[in-house]
C-alpha cells in the first residue's frame, strides 16, 4: 500500500493568468497566508509536509517568511540558476529550518553542483528523462550525498515498479488515477455490497426499508457509516444513534455521498489514510465547489460531487469505467462526464485532472473565460477541497484503529 508523505501546493509567480510577485507580491502572500493561517495548517496538510514550487523571484521575496519551516519543502523550479544571491538565500533559509527539493531534474551537470549540498530531495522527471539515462542519474544523485530520490510523473504501475527497483525513495504522479485492467477480476464482496447500496439509493423506486435490509447484511458497514458521519460532521444537533436514525436523518442525498466515500475508505489503515480515498474525496468536493460558483441548485452540486468521487471508481475496482458503472443508474450528465468527459461536468473534471497533473497551460485554457472561476480562485477552492478530504481521511484512519474494550 502507498502512503502519503506530502502534498504539492502550487503558488507560482510566473504562471499564465497568475499574478507576478513583482506586481502583486501582497496578493501572493495573501493566498499563502490563507492556506497556512486562516484555514489552518493541520486542516490543509494534516501531518504531512507541503511541497511548494518557487521560482527565483518568489524565492527572493519575503513571502517565504510566511511559511512554517518545519512543514515546508521549497521546490526550486528547473529555471532557478545557482547565482551567488540564490545560494546565499538558500543557505539562510536552511539555517531557519526549511527543506529544499530540486524539481524536474532530467540530468545533473556542473550547473547543479553548487545547489546539491543544500538539497534534501531530488525530483527526477521519469517521463522526460531518457529511460536509459535514469539508472546513471540515480547513481550520480546517490553518490552526491544524503539526498532522497523522488520519481515524478509516474503514470503507470510498470513505471512505479521500475523506479522502485532502481532505488527511488518517493513517488509522485498520475499513477493512482489510472486503473490496472485485470481480465476476469472479481470485485471485493464488501465493495459489491456498497455498489448495490449505491444503486438502491439512486433508484427512486427502492424504498428505505429495502436499503436498511441491505445494510443489515454488513453490520460493519452500518457501524462505519454512522461513525464516519458523526466524526466528520453533518451539522447534526445530536449524534446519529442507530441505522434507522441515520437513514431518516441523512436522507437519500447525503446517504449517496457517504456510500461513495465508503467505497474508497476500505484501503485506509490505522497508520495511514488511503491516498485513493483522499484523492477521490478531494475531486468530489472540488467539483461541488466549482459547481456552486455557477449554480445554487443542490441537485447539480450533488451530481458534481458524485462525478468527482466516482471518477476514480475504475482505479478502485481495477476495471474499465464502462464496466465499473454498468450497474449504477447514474444521471445522463454524470455518465457522459465519466465516460467521455462531455458536458459541463466533464469539463470540470478535465480542469481537475489538469490541475492534478500540474498542467498550468491546460488549466488556463479550460478557464480562459473565467467560467466557473479564475485560476486564482481555483487555487483557493483546491485548498478548501484538500482540507475537507484531509479531515475525511483522518476520520477514516481513526475508524480503522482497533477499539479497546472497557474493563468490567
Amino acid at each position: 500500500m502507498a502512503n502519503t508523505v506530502g502534498y504539492e501546493l502550487l503558488f507560482r509567480s510566473g504562471a499564465t493568468n497568475a499574478a507576478r510577485v513583482s506586481d502583486h507580491r501582497m496578493a501572493t502572500a495573501s493566498v499563502i497566508s490563507s492556506a497556512f493561517s486562516e484555514l489552518g495548517l493541520a486542516s490543509v496538510l494534516g501531518e504531512h509536509r507541503g511541497y511548494i514550487n518557487f521560482d527565483a523571484e518568489l524565492l527572493m521575496s519575503e513571502v517565504v517568511e510566511l511559511l512554517p519551516p518545519d512543514r515546508t519543502v521549497i521546490e526550486l523550479l528547473e529555471g532557478v540558476t545557482a547565482t551567488p544571491e540564490v545560494l546565499e538565500r538558500c543557505r539562510d533559509l536552511r539555517s531557519r529550518g526549511f527543506s529544499f527539493a530540486l524539481d524536474d531534474v532530467v540530468q545533473l551537470d556542473s550547473a547543479h553542483a553548487p545547489l546539491l549540498p543544500l538539497i534534501d530531495v531530488v525530483k527526477i522527471d521519469v517521463l522526460a528523462a531518457p529511460p536509459d539515462k535514469v539508472p546513471e542519474l540515480v547513481k550520480r544523485v546517490r553518490a552526491a550525498g544524503r539526498m532522497k530520490l523522488l520519481a515524478e510523473k509516474v503514470d503507470s504501475r510498470d513505471q512505479a515498479d521500475r523506479c522502485r527497483a532502481l532505488g527511488f525513495d518517493l513517488f509522485q504522479g498520475y499513477f493512482f488515477a489510472h486503473p490496472t485492467v485485470m481480465q476476469g477480476k472479481r470485485t471485493d464482496p464488501s465493495k459489491r455490497l456498497l455498489l448495490r447500496l449505491l444503486e438502491q439509493t439512486l433508484d427512486d423506486d427502492t424504498d428505505t426499508a429495502s436499503i436498511e435490509d441491505t445494510l443489515k447484511q454488513a453490520p460493519d458497514l452500518s457501524y462505519k457509516l454512522m461513525r464516519l458521519v458523526n466524526s466528520v460532521g453533518m451539522g447534526m444537533r445530536s449524534p446519529i444513534q442507530s441505522l434507522a436514525h441515520a437513514l431518516v436523518i441523512l436522507g437519500r442525498r447525503q446517504l449517496q455521498r457517504w456510500l461513495q466515500v465508503l467505497l474508497f475508505a476500505g484501503q485506509t489503515t490505522a497508520d495511514f489514510p488511503s491516498p485513493l480515498l483522499q484523492m477521490a474525496a478531494a475531486r468530489g468536493k472540488l467539483m461541488e465547489l466549482l459547481t456552486e460558483k455557477r449554480s445554487r441548485g443542490n441537485s447539480l452540486e450533488d451530481r458534481a460531487f458524485m462525478t468527482g468521487i466516482l471518477s476514480l471508481l475504475d482505479t478502485l475496482l481495477e476495471m474499465p469505467m464502462t464496466e465499473a458503472i454498468e450497474q449504477l443508474s447514474l444521471p445522463d450528465d454524470v455518465r457522459s462526464a465519466l465516460l467521455q468527459r462531455n458536458g459541463p461536468l466533464g469539463r470540470l473534471l478535465l480542469v481537475i485532472e489538469a490541475l492534478e497533473r500540474t498542467d498550468d497551460t491546460e488549466v488556463a485554457a479550460l478557464l480562459v473565460d473565467g467560467d466557473p472561476c479564475t485560476t486564482a480562485e481555483l487555487a483557493q477552492l483546491q485548498i478548501t477541497a484538500l482540507s475537507w478530504s484531509n479531515r475525511l481521511g483522518q476520520a477514516t484512519q481513526e475508524e480503522s484503529k482497533p477499539r479497546k474494550r472497557a474493563r468490567r
